[in-house]
């Protein structure tokens, strides 16, 4: 065959694969659609994804079928997807710990947070909030950066675990600001949030939607939030940058389909996913549970958890944490 012909073959080859793409896309979906959530039923991320799946079901015109795969730290889940068709059948929720956190905390993952996923949108974040039991002799972040300087290894911090977004934030206060405090790790934050209230930890760094009830009542004291906003939850509280700018450390979610899924069929998902978080009743139950709605195209979510991956880094790096 002559180097025109197989040019020509080729081109055509090419036409014929587009074409066959862009009409399974434009047909896009014709069958339900798996949802992955890479946890166990019942938890704030099953809610999320539960909460958009309803209204993603009536838009697409297929059911949205959330399919709960716990296990591995929330590895088993994205694993399942990154090796799905590349279709736009199977999604995932991500959280910030698969995607950002984990390749630096671990020597190996199954997959790549990178290569293996199209990312489709950034959906909610979840900051964190500072709470001290009323006994400590702090009631500002200002007043308790004092208190945690002049008191180096003696204030320590408790969170829902080892290299969990509570930790990290405050490994990252002690970088950054130049504080000694020690980590208590929990195995969830039900019991730290117990202790907490009794008084035999008096510092935690935690979710909203474990502590926030605790601080109305007058419990607990909140001194400021980790996100770059203050918080629709909370507005009253101040946030971290505004006492010490630069420290911002939200957990975060985000929808993703294995890599090489039709860019059509990618822009499909992502515009019927911010119609569904900007549903009324989506957003109030959301906020109910101390979600804050973001939204994004494809190419902004990609370069977050890029820029997520090389800011944790640094500060896995800094903890020394290592996997439970």
């Amino acid at each position: 065959m002559s180097v025109r012909l197989s040019l020509l073959a080729a081109a055509a080859f090419a036409a014929a694969s587009f074409t066959t793409v862009t009409a399974a896309a434009q047909g896009f979906p014709q069958r339900p659609v798996r949802f992955v959530v890479p946890y166990a039923p019942g938890g704030s991320t099953d809610t999320l994804a539960r909460s958009m799946g309803t209204r993603m079901s009536e838009l697409l015109g297929q059911q949205v079928v959330v399919d709960n795969r716990p296990g591995a730290n929330g590895d088993i889940g994205m694993t399942i997807v990154a090796r799905a068709p590349a279709d736009g059948y199977s999604i995932v929720l991500g959280y910030i710990a698969n995607l950002a956190i984990g390749p630096s905390l671990y020597d190996k993952m199954p997959y790549d947070p990178v290569k293996d996923f199209a990312p489709i949108t950034q959906v909610a974040g979840a900051p964190n909030i500072f709470v001290l039991h009323p006994s400590l002799p702090a009631k500002t972040f200002k007043e308790f950066l004092g208190y945690a300087k002049a008191n180096p290894k003696k204030v320590s911090f408790a969170s829902a675990g080892v290299a969990s977004v509570g930790h990290l934030t405050g490994e990252l206060l002690n970088e950054l600001a130049g504080t000694d405090m020690q980590h208590i790790p929990y195995r969830g934050s039900g019991q730290a949030v117990t202790d907490l209230l009794g008084g035999h930890i008096k510092v935690m760094i935690s979710g909203m939607s474990s502590t926030l009830a605790h601080v109305r009542s007058g419990k607990l004291v909140a001194i400021a939030v980790t996100s770059a906003k203050r918080s629709p939850s909370a507005p009253e509280v101040p946030t971290i940058g505004e006492t010490f700018p630069g420290v911002e450390a939200s957990a975060w979610y985000g929808v993703l389909a294995p890599a090489g899924t039709p860019k059509p069929v990618v822009a499909r998902l992502n515009a019927d996913i911010h119609k569904s978080l900007q549903d009324p009743a989506v957003e109030k139950r959301l906020a109910n549970v101390g979600f804050e709605i973001t939204y994004g195209t494809p190419e902004q979510f990609s370069a977050y958890i890029k820029s997520e991956i090389k800011k944790w880094a640094k500060v896995v790096k800094a903890s020394g944490a290592k996997p439970e």
